[in-house]
């Protein structure tokens, strides 16, 4: 069940940041993710404000992975799903909650996102598009701290916006 729900995060992270930043390329970002990013200084609740189509396209990683896995695998326990989206819940509403807490998951895993991550997010618009890990934005160069200025102009000529 655990390595299931380790499974689940990883693949759901890729999922989540490939999606996640091509809704912020111009036409998308305009037309379905720009809802979400209303709130510069997010709260908990603010994770699930979106759009009902970014709903749609970001939550089958978290809803369709799993139940691709069960298809192919015929492994799939309901107590594992419902673990499953309960901890994705709890991710999504940490890591907009603008707050390290002290169970948040940022201070056991050196990789996680966590808040500080996603807080740059809605304050920048641009860079740490991943919702659970920090490696595929430290791959793919999206990674957005206290160094962004070279990010910020890579973005810029790649044709990634940054909210109006």
């Amino acid at each position: 069940m655990a390595w299931q729900i380790a499974l689940f995060f990883v693949l759901e992270d890729a999922w989540h940041y490939w999606f996640h930043r091509a809704l912020h390329t111009p036409k998308l970002y305009k037309m379905i993710h720009k809802l979400h990013h209303q709130y510069s200084a997010p709260f908990g609740l603010a994770a699930e404000y979106a759009s009902p189509l970014e709903t749609m396209i970001l939550a089958f990683g978290s809803v369709g992975i799993p139940i691709a896995f069960c298809a192919l695998t015929k492994n799939l326990h309901v107590i594992t799903m419902y673990l499953w989206i309960v901890g994705r819940l709890f991710q999504a509403i940490d890591s907009h909650s603008g707050y390290e807490f002290p169970w948040s998951l940022h201070h056991f895993l050196p990789f996680w996102a966590g808040a500080d991550h996603h807080d740059v997010h809605h304050e920048k618009f641009l860079g740490n598009y991943a919702s659970s890990f920090r490696w595929w934005d430290a791959t793919m160069g999206t990674d957005v701290g206290s160094a962004s200025e070279g990010f910020k102009r890579k973005a810029k000529k790649a044709g990634e916006v940054k909210a109006e």
